[in-house]
């Protein structure tokens, strides 16, 4: 019989979380709430300065805000089900909800990656020819590259998606050994021929990363080479500290990316994939505020404004 993707076949799979470490459920449940709460706060903070603050609202901060929202979407897609999965040690998740999890995800992620692309262009028209920035990046272009970062975020997860739904996935212990239902372990429960969607999927993760990749080095060549020839030392440390922040994002994330998609999926262990996936999910997002916030004066200087404003308003009261 095959047992397709359908109603009336497999209605639920059960994600395991980390088997392994059991006995320290409740230690491990608090430290991701700590975590997630921390993500929320730190990337709305990000999100609330640049709204309301003028001398924010420019290309490089509206795309930073934009990099918050993507966090704030990857993160409440897997951090509260997992919060539920440690807690219980293991939980039942439904075949739409799987899906619409994996769905989510990837289109964040994606979307994600083609705007720390975007980032870097941004820093390379500001650096390398700062003459042109106001023409070359104003707001309509802003606002049409941020478009483009969702609108193919969201097409290509949709192409990915419906080929995840042609699976059939048969038997009656539909076990995912990870903490969120992530593509790799769901094309191990297949009992479809999953080695054609996973060539496609390793060729289109390579292709993209390769082309995202080595776009983002050619603009951090000529950054280097403009920052070279800059005279004043002030000038220098200020160019670096804009690049810095965000060629550190972009190692993270793309490093871990590129480690646990672009090799076939089942060359690593299920522990490696969860360690990997962590890096991505969990301790991106969390780094991506403080990380913009310690090395840009700008966010700093509204940071400390805006704390102060507040204990005024509090003394007074």
């Amino acid at each position: 019989m095959n047992l397709g993707w359908n109603l009336s076949s497999v209605n639920e799979f059960f994600i395991v979380g980390f088997e392994n470490l059991q006995n320290f459920r409740i230690i491990l449940f608090l430290i991701l709430l700590l975590i997630y709460t921390a993500i929320l706060a730190g990337n709305l903070l990000i999100i609330l300065l640049v709204s309301t603050t003028t001398c924010l609202q420019i290309p490089m901060y509206l795309f930073l805000s934009q990099l918050s929202l993507s966090d704030i979407i990857l993160t409440s897609t897997i951090c509260p089900n997992t919060l539920h999965v440690i807690f219980n040690g293991g939980a039942t998740i439904s075949k739409v909800g799987c899906i619409t999890q994996l769905f989510a995800f990837s289109m964040s992620m994606l979307t994600e990656c083609l705007l720390l692309t975007v980032m870097s262009y941004d820093r390379y028209v500001a650096i390398c020819k700062p003459m042109h920035y106001v023409t070359t990046i104003d707001f309509n272009v802003c606002i049409r590259l941020i478009s483009f970062c969702w609108a193919s975020g969201f097409l290509l997860t949709i192409l990915a998606t419906v080929l995840i739904f042609c699976l059939d996935f048969c038997g009656s212990n539909l076990v995912v050994n990870h903490f969120f239902c992530d593509l790799g372990p769901l094309l191990q429960l297949s009992c479809s021929d999953t080695s054609v969607l996973e060539i496609l999927v390793v060729i289109l993760s390579t292709h993209e990363m390769t082309i995202l990749t080595m776009f983002i080095f050619s603009t951090y060549v000529h950054i280097i080479r403009s920052i070279q020839k800059i005279s004043t030392t002030t000038g220098k440390e200020k160019a670096f500290s804009t690049c810095s922040s965000h060629l550190t994002v972009v190692c993270m994330c793309f490093g871990s990316l590129i480690a646990i998609y672009v090799f076939p999926f089942g060359k690593k262990s299920s522990t490696i994939n969860k360690i990997l996936s962590l890096l991505y999910t969990v301790v991106t997002p969390l780094l991506n505020p403080i990380i913009y916030s310690l090395k840009n004066q700008e966010i700093r200087v509204t940071i400390m404004k805006r704390f102060n404003q507040l204990r005024q308003i509090l003394s007074s009261n």
